[in-house]
């Protein structure tokens, strides 16, 4: 079948130049959208002299949603957001959860690529009938709370706060006043290119109705009066909306969305009285505790004896919060209070608690609430404050929390960092000791240590679909180099990282079979997620990165972790973590550098590295 093709949206920021060029089938085909199409039209962008220059003008940045986004899949709504990392000058790929990915793809866009600097900070605003900059006026700098709920209604959103205006490596993009975007500095990429917002609208309202409420435009970050969200407009919407291409085989599509609810249904960690869908993603941190693998004060332990204090269960107990997720979703993973207070997922949550070495729920609710209005990673703030106490040589205390956050956020490069990072992102909530594929997995992540990159905490900590040693290295490599495959090829389709704990490629090709009328086939997807992890491996090594940057804290390999009921977490073995990565690099097709071989490249369609 023909399907009418989506169209690239090319935006110039500086002299507002815009043009469109159709998704050609051909393109479709290879790249699919979202995490993999982003990926190769940042490559294809690339202006000569800009790398490793994040804040160029002539840098652009992608935001694209995935391939499958809009069609009524669950947890396929995602978009993502592709440029250099501010903190490496590689890639940073960030993960885009809530509607904006539906709405871009309602609009009719596969993708949208911005260069230049707008001359002042802008909204971007998008619907069916094109794209419209509007001045941020007085809401620049501001709040992202007061930013959302400054706009009218959305089918998509995601905002720039504070920290990405003082230029803070800890800068963080949130989408839909409740979602973090990513990790490693998404929201500096967007204040690079003053915009403080980019926004989806459903279209339908006169050209004038999309306005700015002056009424909620005051206001500051720490202001203790802060306006409510004013939430989405009807996110979920049809699947046949105006502006998606039309469906090759609609019966197919519905049977690919049975055989997905029917898996998450059946699983534990999404489904399950404990679950993601009953805690969120939180819910994590009893099973973290248990297995003695929670980064505690500042990663100097692995078991905190008060998690029980900070827990999902007792979160709930505390807020009996709202359930918030993304359109479609059947497995609603954010939890916001009465009072509008977004509650901390498991990176959050560990790390405002455990790490810090404090065992009061209503710090970390209050802390990660504002985190995310000020646009500031939480994981990685916690990680900061964590390091600067200790290097102070005092224990973190409550007080600091709050008003460490805000300096954070105005301290903007210069603010401190913690050294237990790779490519500069402070590690997850997980600690590696806890398990080998997570270690293996977190060095090797493009942009950085993504603990769902590898798919290794399914099998290791979940012990889905079947459990492994996760004490050992043996096997781990192919472990790491398949969950990579999966998690980047339903990312290109608008794939949840989540919910690639039940979905596989099986289910995923179904569903883009009966999109696009192609014959498709698990394999087929293998490929392609393959294709767009070697793809960013390119682009680390024009970017000068090499094995070094794979690498964990040297702490790791010195120190055990708390031991105990049973559970020996001693330190990692630096020649064993060497030759599974030694092993990664090789299944991958990487040189010893961890480059991308000419082989390895033309055999999957992809420049060489020159």
């Amino acid at each position: 079948m023909d399907q009418p093709s989506a169209h690239i949206l090319f935006l110039d920021l500086a002299t507002g130049a815009c043009r469109r060029e159709p998704l050609s089938p051909a393109r479709r085909h290879a790249d699919g959208g979202g995490r993999s199409l982003a990926g190769a039209c940042f490559l294809a962008a690339q202006p000569d002299g800009a790398a490793g220059r994040f804040d160029a003008p002539a840098t652009p940045v992608c935001l694209f949603p995935g391939g499958l986004a809009g069609y009524g899949l669950p947890g396929a709504s995602f978009a993502t957001l592709v440029g250099r990392s501010p903190h490496t000058g590689g890639v940073l790929t960030a993960a885009v959860p809530g509607g904006l990915g539906h709405g871009l793809a309602r609009a009719g866009l596969a993708g949208l690529v911005l260069t230049g600097r707008a001359a002042q900070p802008n909204i971007l605003v998008l619907d069916g009938r094109g794209a419209r900059l509007i001045p941020a006026g007085a809401l620049a700098g501001q709040g992202t709370r007061a930013v959302f709920a400054a706009l009218a209604p959305w089918l998509g959103a995601v905002a720039v706060g504070p920290a990405g205006w003082s230029g803070s490596l800890l800068a963080m993009a949130v989408a839909d006043g409740v979602h973090p975007v990513g990790r490693g500095g998404s929201g500096l990429l967007l204040a690079a290119k003053n915009l403080l917002a980019v926004v989806v609208t459903d279209g339908l309202a006169p050209h004038p109705a999309f306005v700015i409420n002056p009424a909620k435009a005051g206001g500051t970050a720490d202001s203790a009066d802060v306006p409510e969200l004013a939430g989405p407009a009807d996110p979920a919407g049809p699947a046949d909306a105006p502006g998606l291409a039309g469906v090759a085989d609609p019966a197919g599509l519905a049977a690919a969305r049975a055989a997905m609810l029917r898996l998450i249904d059946a699983s534990p960690a999404l489904a399950g009285p404990c679950g993601f869908g009953r805690f969120g993603p939180a819910a994590l941190l009893d099973l973290t505790a248990g297995r003695r693998m929670l980064p505690t004060r500042h990663f100097r332990q692995t078991f905190f004896a008060q998690a029980d204090q900070v827990s999902a269960p007792r979160l709930e107990a505390l807020y009996a919060p709202r359930a918030v997720g993304c359109p479609g979703c059947p497995v609603p993973c954010r939890r916001v209070s009465a009072t509008g207070a977004v509650l901390p997922d498991n990176d959050a949550l560990s790390h405002l608690t455990a790490l810090l070495g404090l065992a009061d729920p209503h710090l970390a609710v209050a802390a990660n609430t504002i985190c995310l209005d000020l646009g500031l990673d939480p994981p990685g703030a916690a990680a900061a404050l964590a390091f600067f106490a200790e290097v102070a040589g005092r224990e973190p205390r409550p007080e600091m929390i709050l008003d460490g956050l805000s300096a954070l956020a105005r301290e903007g490069a210069g603010a401190t960092l913690s050294p237990l990072a790779v490519k500069g992102v402070a590690l997850p909530g997980f600690d590696p000791r806890g398990a080998y594929g997570l270690a293996l997995s977190l060095a090797v992540g493009t942009s950085g240590p993504d603990p769902w990159g590898g798919l290794c905490l399914a099998h290791e900590l979940l012990r889905k679909p079947v459990a492994t040693d996760r004490f050992t290295f043996a096997g781990k490599a192919r472990a790491v180099f398949l969950g990579e495959n999966v998690v980047a090829a339903a990312g290109a389709f608008g794939g949840c990282p989540y919910c690639t704990l039940a979905v596989g490629l099986e289910e995923w090709a179904l569903a883009v079979a009966a999109v696009t009328g192609v014959p498709t086939c698990a394999g087929d997807l293998a490929r392609l997620g393959e294709r767009t992890v070697v793809r960013e491996r390119l682009l680390n090594a024009q970017a000068g990165m090499d094995a070094a940057a794979d690498q964990l804290p040297g702490l790791f390999f010195s120190q055990a972790g708390s031991s105990g009921d049973g559970i020996n977490v001693a330190p990692l073995s630096r020649p064993d973590f060497l030759a599974a990565r030694a092993g990664y690099y090789r299944l991958r097709g990487l040189t010893e550098t961890g480059a991308p071989t000419d082989e390895r490249a033309s055999a999957l369609e992809l420049p060489c590295l020159r």
